[in-house]
């Protein structure tokens, strides 16, 4: 089966930095799966570049068979921060891509209605971000990436700033929306525990310059009930990735504290 998403010898220089190394990397249509490294390995830099973001100085990105160049509604981006616009109504920000788009016909606007009520905020959607919770405006910022329908949805850490209750809770909710519609994802994260729970196969960089070190298939049955996470089969997931980049994580916050 031809892949969904297809990452070819790419490789990003800024200046004398080098954030990406000839990296290669197919995805299936379908498919969950998640990036790990130390910070500054470039697991962004890699996200913005198959959203159109930022260029690559060599290789390519390819979807469907067709070239990436700039952004795209096939591809929805969710950031770490939740991005909402603070005068737009939960409504509002959900639709706004079909919007800029020129998309919000009556279709737009069902399967938006849907997408909130999926997420949670079904009787929400006259509500400003400033009356939600954080973990109210993730699922939010999530309804307006899938709002357009995207082949692929690219997730930067995007439950990084939620306190670690809520953070869980989303991790399951995420995983109950993605069965209901099986998007291919790209998923961010620091949390090795997380990309174990989420994904299909974790893909792990290695320290600047990055490059994939290895990637990891995930073999534990879906769905996935939260206690998953107490099993030896999870527990040994964790403890082989986090064996892989413990070295290179240790580096790099040396680095950091030394250069500040």
């Amino acid at each position: 089966m031809p892949s969904k998403l297809s990452v070819r010898g790419l490789s990003k220089s800024f200046g004398a930095l080098v954030a990406l190394d000839r990296v290669s990397l197919d995805v299936s249509e379908g498919e969950f799966i998640s990036l790990v490294g130390p910070s500054g390995c470039g697991k962004t830099t890699l996200l913005r570049i198959i959203a159109g973001l930022d260029a690559a100085d060599t290789g390519q990105v390819v979807i469907d068979g067709f070239p990436v160049s700039r952004p795209g509604t096939d591809r929805g981006f969710v950031f770490q921060a939740d991005c909402l616009m603070p005068w737009r109504t939960v409504w509002r920000n959900a639709i706004f891509g079909n919007e800029i788009n020129g998309g919000n016909n009556a279709e737009a606007a069902s399967r938006t209605r849907d997408l909130l009520r999926l997420v949670g905020l079904g009787g929400f959607e006259h509500y400003y971000p400033w009356q939600l919770s954080g973990g109210m405006r993730q699922r939010a910022n999530l309804a307006r990436a899938l709002a357009i329908n995207p082949k692929v949805l690219l997730m930067d850490e995007p439950f990084s700033a939620l306190d670690a209750q809520t953070r869980e809770i989303m991790q399951t909710e995420l995983l109950r929306i993605w069965e209901s519609g099986r998007k291919t994802v790209v998923f961010i994260t620091h949390q090795i525990d997380e990309a174990v729970f989420l994904s299909d196969r974790v893909v792990v960089l290695g320290r600047r310059p990055g490059r994939i070190r290895e990637t990891v298939n995930i073999e534990l049955a879906r769905p996935r009930p939260f206690s998953i996470k107490r099993t030896p089969a999870f527990v040994a997931y964790v403890d082989r990735i986090w064996g892989m980049i413990e070295k290179d994580v240790r580096a790099s916050l040396t680095e950091e504290l030394t250069t500040h």
